[in-house]
């Protein structure tokens, strides 16, 4: 499985970390000076986030397009503005925003 690709962290992002070790040496090349360094992904996390998408149920809906969640550990309110959630419905959730409706 190939890694997604990352998109440059916008303004005010924190810095890119080092890559693993694990990767080749070109991989970890230093930039030429005055170069913008562009972040890459390393396995199955992105390194301007790092987070992975989870899957919750969804306890009821809020205004303005939230959701009030189960996340198996306590609730926790996240945006469904993107997706057609219902109570009831388990979603995918990256980073707080609704990405996808798994199962109803």
């Amino acid at each position: 499985m190939t890694a997604p690709a990352c998109e440059p962290p916008g303004p005010g992002a924190a810095a890119v970390r080092e890559p693993p070790a694990q990767q080749t040496a070109a991989a970890q090349q230093t930039p030429a000076p005055g170069a913008a360094a562009v972040p890459e992904c390393y396995g199955d996390v992105c390194i301007t986030c790092s987070d992975t998408a989870v899957e919750v149920t969804v306890v009821r809906l809020l205004p303005d397009g939230l959701a009030v969640v189960d996340t198996g550990q306590g609730e926790e309110e996240v945006s469904v503005a993107l997706v057609q959630a219902e109570a009831g419905d388990t979603i995918l959730v990256h980073a707080k925003e609704a990405i996808a409706v798994v199962g109803r």
